[in-house]
């Protein structure tokens, strides 16, 4: 089974662009979440034969969303983090919106696992939203995982707004401390790993040199000077099935790019 999990940055336009059908018919994902997707169901026509489609939309138009594209029919489709878990850590509107209404979160059920895609809350660039990813979503999205794999092994992806380790940006130094790469992001990604989630991609590949997103400026993509924020991470006890992971920086159309696993179930 391959899985891809990629941040369209507006699904119209990559459409509009010619480019997202093509991929479709070269990766041939038996399951595609995507992120960012800007749009609700019936605003977008795509053809896609053989695929449910499941849409997470944000309430304000043109924004955030998420959904699931699968050949695989869900047992049960779940929209966003529960109320108890949101009460739990507090997760309410700020200065900036609502991130429970903002379709950040879609799971899928499915036989052996559950599949979480995720478009984690950006810290903005003066990092007024810190105190809500720290104290609040990470912990509450950890939360609502850890939940699930109380039942079955838990795969989520997405685009998680941090680089973990100065492996995964071009610049570390340069960026200590900014937006993608505090302490407190970088914990927030921690946290997932010491609660028992493997990072798929470094299972097989170490190093840096591998990123998912690239700023328009300067020409950053044809430099490869980018960073990676986008992850596929499965239960521990589900990490034996991931039989290869990988990033696909050729595929054009958004400022990231997908990323997969392919997994023996």
């Amino acid at each position: 089974m391959k899985i891809v999990s990629w941040n369209v940055n507006g699904i119209r336009a990559v459409h509009k662009k010619g480019l997202f059908l093509p991929f479709i018919d070269q990766y041939q994902p038996d399951i595609l979440c995507l992120q960012e997707t800007k749009a609700e169901q019936g605003q977008v026509e795509i053809d896609l034969s053989g695929y449910e489609e499941y849409w997470n939309s944000a309430q304000k138009k043109g924004y955030s969303g998420t959904a699931i594209f699968t050949k695989v029919k869900p047992v049960a489709i779940i929209n966003g983090i529960p109320d108890h878990i949101c009460e739990k850590y507090g997760l309410i509107a700020d200065e900036y919106g609502d991130p429970r209404t903002e379709g950040r979160v879609i799971a899928a059920e499915f036989k052996d696992f559950f599949l979480v895609t995720v478009y984690t809350p950006n810290a903005k660039e003066d990092l007024s939203r810190i105190p809500l990813r720290h104290r609040q979503w990470d912990p509450a999205f950890l939360a609502y995982c850890k939940e699930l794999e109380k039942k079955k092994p838990v795969v989520f992806c997405g685009d998680l707004n941090v680089a973990h380790t100065p492996d995964d940006l071009a610049r570390p130094k340069e960026n200590v401390g900014l937006k993608g790469f505090t302490d407190e992001e970088r914990e927030g990604f921690q946290n997932f790993i010491d609660a028992g989630f493997i990072d798929t991609f470094r299972i097989f590949h170490k190093g840096n040199g591998f990123y998912t997103w690239w700023s328009h400026f300067a020409n950053a993509r044809a430099r490869n000077v980018g960073w990676r924020i986008d992850y596929v991470l499965v239960s521990a006890s589900f990490s034996e099935k991931v039989k290869s992971a990988g990033i696909l920086p050729e595929v054009l159309g958004s400022d990231h790019c997908p990323v997969f696993v392919n997994m023996a179930l």
